[in-house]
């Protein structure tokens, strides 16, 4: 009979440790307004091997895109072609008026940067920062 409340009280032990710290990842959910060829907010804040989803609402009359990665990323679409991004997670192209969604989970911490590279566009200022705890 002792150990059996010895096994009841380490199972419930367990599962209220579990219940506190043990809980499925939630998919956290940031949303990115564009309006008058900026990005709003500028700094976001998501935890490090967690899925995020990404909504991008663009409010202006014109297309932009979103692109968040390292510097390297960054020089390749700064020197690219590509008129359209919709395969990439990290890559998006919002066309005017409209709100696309995407899914990014980033592994490692640090700070991405996200551009539209449109012609312009970066040096006006359309571009914000992800930060990854």
């Amino acid at each position: 009979m002792l150990v059996r409340i010895v096994l009841l009280l380490v199972a419930a032990a367990a599962l209220a440790l579990c219940a506190s710290g043990c809980a499925a990842p939630v998919d956290a959910k940031e949303t990115i307004n564009i309006r008058f060829s900026r990005f709003e907010p500028e700094t976001i804040t998501v935890p490090a091997g967690e899925p995020v989803t990404f909504t991008l609402v663009n409010d202006d009359p014109i297309e932009h895109e979103w692109i968040v990665g390292t510097a390297e990323t960054h020089e390749r679409h700064r020197t690219g072609t590509e008129p359209f991004h919709a395969e990439i997670p990290t890559e998006v192209t919002i066309p005017a008026l409209t709100t696309r969604t995407t899914f990014v989970m980033f592994n490692t911490a640090g700070e991405y940067e996200f551009i539209c590279h449109l012609p312009g566009h970066e040096a006006y200022g359309m571009k914000g920062t992800v930060v990854v705890e």
